[in-house]
């Protein structure tokens, strides 16, 4: 016959076990939860490892120092509206006359060889497009350019559309390093550093310049325009860096394209 004693020592060692095996079954599920958690975020780690080593957050990380003539910061300009029908003459030759706030800097344009850029920008100038707009950089080392186009200003902006690449074999073999040079005097297309991205903006070339041959050479400086940019050049960046805003402030405050 089990005692009343027995009884109670039996009932609480049956209470014991029961605590024990929740106890024990709470223990599973804690470490099946950090398990499955753990998992979760290695995948999520692994997947942003990926998108960074692929490019995805890497804004223009990709060519901005081989290649600083590449538009600084941006990100491709989403393509809104398709790029202008051709309504120049493809055999003229055309002069974008600037009129800034540092000086008059012409140049011309050989729509022969890039009637695609020369069509663009006849009828973004015939838009008043490149008015009061800003020259938003300067670099004086490595290479040498002023670079223009943004309505912006920050170097993200653009028409709303790319054009096709033009003449990128006119200024000869690249060397080794896989680049040319582009002459003091040249006009430049701007671009993200992926083939076919050009838009509005463009470089003005104020002293030879290793590039890759990557971007639309597509207009000459002449001499007055070229002194223009030498005394901004000559002032430096705003920062006093060797890549930023002009210190001296130049404004496009009026962009006109004609046929010569």
């Amino acid at each position: 016959m089990v005692t009343s004693d027995q009884r109670r020592r039996q009932l609480a060692r049956e209470k014991y076990e029961r605590q024990q095996k929740r106890r024990a079954e709470a223990r599973q599920k804690t470490r099946r939860r950090a398990a499955v958690v753990g998992a979760a975020v290695a995948v999520v780690v692994a997947t942003l490892v990926g998108l960074v080593v692929g490019g995805v957050f890497d804004k223009d990380k990709k060519d901005e120092a081989a290649d600083p003539a590449a538009t600084p910061s941006a990100s491709p300009t989403p393509q809104q509206s398709p790029s202008p029908a051709m309504a120049i003459d493809a055999k003229a030759k055309y002069t974008f006359d600037l009129k800034t706030s540092a000086g008059d800097v012409k140049f011309e344009m050989d729509a022969a060889k890039t009637p695609q850029t020369v069509n663009s920008f006849k009828s973004l100038a015939d838009k008043n497009f490149f008015d009061n707009t800003k020259c938003h950089r300067l670099t004086t080392s490595g290479i040498f350019v002023l670079q223009c186009g943004d309505p912006q200003g920050t170097g993200m902006g653009g028409p709303g559309y790319t054009i096709a690449d033009e003449n990128l074999d006119s200024l000869g073999k690249a060397n080794e390093q896989g680049q040319v040079v582009y002459p003091a005097g040249t006009v430049a297309m701007a671009n993200t550093g992926q083939p076919g991205s050009g838009g509005s903006q463009f470089f003005l070339v104020y002293k030879d310049s290793p590039l890759a041959p990557s971007y639309t050479p597509f207009g000459k400086i002449d001499a007055a325009g070229l002194k223009v940019l030498e005394e901004v050049a000559k002032a430096g960046t705003a920062d006093g860096g060797q890549d930023g805003a002009p210190k001296t402030p130049v404004t496009i405050e009026k962009g006109t394209v004609t046929q010569n």
